[in-house]
């Protein structure tokens, strides 16, 4: 063999032993690329778990407060009705105070005006108690309807 042959030899032996390696490292890199791939696709199904584990969580607490604000309600509902109920027998009775009140002697001597003044302040205690009423009604579900808002935000921040 001439030197420009052995030399030739030896370079296309590197060759060949350069491109092995080559294809020992891409196997190499395959195999860590995959380890990689297998890793994100775990840790991503478990992000996805823990999402939706958080959204339930937030869903389930966001229904309790809304259950608690509607029992809520109906217990101001039913005492919005009890205060009706007392504002009316309340102004039963205004009427007839005046009624009565305009019926005795001195009463009768002030003549009519005193009369329409007493129904007049009947009426007009009727429609205060009215309004008083209305206004608690629509306090109570602001405030219900506040602080059940308060408390599902709350729990979301946990």
């Amino acid at each position: 063999m001439t030197p420009g042959q052995i030399l030739v030899a030896i370079l296309l032996a590197m060759v060949i032993s350069a491109g092995g390696t080559w294809q020992v490292q891409d196997w190499r890199y395959g195999e860590q690329l995959a380890e990689i791939e297998r890793d994100h696709a775990v840790a991503l199904k478990g992000a996805g778990d823990e999402a939706r584990k958080e959204e339930q969580r937030r869903q389930a607490s966001v229904n309790k407060e809304a259950s608690n604000a509607r029992e809520q309600n109906k217990a101001a509902a039913v005492d919005a009705g009890t205060a009706d109920a007392a504002g009316d027998r309340l102004h039963v009775e205004a009427t007839q105070f005046a009624a009565t009140a305009c019926g005795d002697s001195g009463a009768a001597q002030r003549g009519a005006s005193a009369t329409r003044a007493a129904m007049v302040l009947s009426d007009l205690l009727q429609r205060a108690d009215k309004r008083a009423g209305e206004l608690a009604v629509a306090y109570d579900r602001a405030r219900i309807a506040g602080l059940a808002c308060e408390r599902s935000f709350d729990s979301m921040r946990q």
